[in-house]
């Protein structure tokens, strides 16, 4: 998949560097990976939540942050449009 948006990873990690790990290696598996389907997703992270407009919500971290992203399964596309900490993501809506 091409990921659209690793500076904003990039720049979440600078002011949360306990969790830079995890999001470059999300990063890295997103990149390799060829999702077609939610199904796909949903077999390497199970935690993984499913919003309307191909929106994906993955748990980072023990659940601590959420990465959400929009995937273009047809075009082979994954956009981060947010990450942030959990308590940040119950306030938002999406």
């Amino acid at each position: 998949m091409k990921v659209i948006g690793r500076d904003k990873l990039l720049q979440f990690s600078q002011s949360h560097s306990n969790v830079k790990s995890v999001l470059d290696g999300w990063f890295s598996e997103a990149e390799n990976a060829n999702w077609k389907t939610p199904q796909d997703i949903r077999n390497r992270y199970r935690s993984a939540d499913f919003l309307a407009d191909n929106r994906v919500i993955f748990n980072i971290k023990g659940n601590h942050y959420r990465l959400v992203v929009k995937v273009r399964y047809q075009n082979g596309i994954v956009v981060v449009e947010w990450v942030g900490t959990h308590a940040e993501y119950s306030k938002k809506k999406f």
